[in-house]
């Protein structure tokens, strides 16, 4: 099924207001893509012109309130929203602003703290000078923080989120097992980069917004530069890492391969990057955390070993590619039943890097593998 029933957004606000309660907040106020989209179900690539801001108020009780944009009037007409106030824009005087001001007048009382997502990993999508006009309208009402309103939220995912993303790790999964169809010596690996994302397409993506990789001989240097046009040789480790997006829910994990035989070396460290992701998924319980994760990763990689340095292994994963928690030692975020979790381990050999990334859900009964598992030996092509 496509979208969600109104039950799935009613029980999201239901948990925001309760929240909001408890923090004392009369209203939240959101701007971006995602977070619009979780209250809402409002789906489109427009998001990617920045010419429009698009707001979503959401008062201490009742649904929802949009201010948006009116070209965007029809499609969040289809949402279970039913106050969609709009404007023409742009509008280079008032873009929004004296709408918006009215709106979280009207729903909240004269001396209101209403809530901005403003912690890691969160920003504000509005011009800075509208946000102090806003201010400036407001009056006797401030605008704070949301007191991480958002990221609890989101971090935990409703059954039927997490029968989303792992749909679009099956459709990922199943691209990657065809990428023998479209990788040998000779081709090059932009190619490969411009057909793998035809078959993520094909075996079901709605889009594929992120796809980085590598391929050089023994490993890779960096896995996030653009596709060259340099063709695969014999002795090349292959990267592919995708985001495909399925109803608006990443996948995201990679696969690598060797081109031709593998030296013992690179089939050594990849077996290596296999026994760390399966020793954070042994531990990968509610109540355990994301450094414990980070830590038990970190063991299997420095055992006669170097890491990686990219900074963290792994993340949470869901309507965005990357999302809270970060799996590095000072993220002590305790996991819950229903977060969903890449786990991303990297190794150096050889003065090149190999990278390893899987995704699961965290279930009362323990882990679940979401995205289709793979042994500790290299495929060769």
């Amino acid at each position: 099924m496509r979208g969600f029933e109104p039950s799935e957004f009613q029980t999201r606000v239901m948990r925001a207001q309760d929240l909001m309660q408890r923090a004392g907040l009369s209203a939240l106020l959101l701007t971006t893509e995602t977070d619009v989209r979780y209250f809402t179900g409002f789906l489109t690539r427009f998001w990617e012109s920045p010419t429009r801001p698009w707001y979503l108020v959401l008062p201490a009780s009742g649904k929802p309130v949009a201010v948006i944009p009116s070209i965007g009037a029809a499609l969040m007409g289809q949402t279970w929203l039913d106050d969609i106030r709009t404007w023409s824009a742009p509008d280079l005087q008032d873009d929004g602003v004296s709408l918006l001001a009215d709106a979280l007048q009207e729903l909240t009382p004269a001396d209101a703290d209403i809530g901005m997502p403003d912690g890691h990993e969160t920003h504000a999508r509005m011009p800075m000078a509208d946000i102090q006009s806003l201010k400036e309208a407001l009056g006797t009402r401030h605008i704070t923080g949301d007191m991480g309103i958002l990221r609890k939220l989101r971090m935990v995912k409703s059954v039927a989120e997490i029968e989303k993303i792992e749909t679009a790790c099956s459709i990922a999964g199943r691209a990657f097992a065809r990428v023998p169809e479209i990788a040998k010596p000779g081709v090059p690996l932009d190619a490969i980069f411009r057909k793998f994302q035809i078959l993520c397409l094909e075996e079901g993506a709605d889009w594929v917004p992120y796809l980085a990789g590598g391929a050089e001989h023994g490993g890779y240097t960096d896995v996030i530069s653009p596709a060259h046009p340099t063709p695969l040789e014999p002795g090349d480790v292959l990267m592919l890492d995708t985001g495909l997006v399925l109803d608006g829910y990443f996948s995201d994990f990679d696969r690598n391969w060797s081109i031709g035989a593998a030296h013992p070396d690179v089939k050594s460290a990849y077996s290596r990057l296999i026994e760390a992701s399966d020793a954070a998924f042994e531990i990968a319980r509610p109540g355990a955390t994301a450094a414990n994760l980070f830590s038990v990763m970190n063991d299997v990689l420095t055992n006669q070993s170097e890491g990686t340095d990219a900074g963290r292994l792994g993340h949470g994963l869901g309507m965005s590619l990357t999302e809270w928690p970060s799996l590095i030692p000072t993220d002590h975020t305790v996991l819950k039943a229903g977060m969903v979790l890449t786990l991303e381990p990297g190794i150096t050999v050889g003065g090149k890097i190999l990278v390893h990334e899987e995704n699961i859900v965290i279930t009362d009964n323990g882990p679940r593998f979401i995205s289709p598992r793979v042994g500790p030996d290299l495929i060769e092509l």
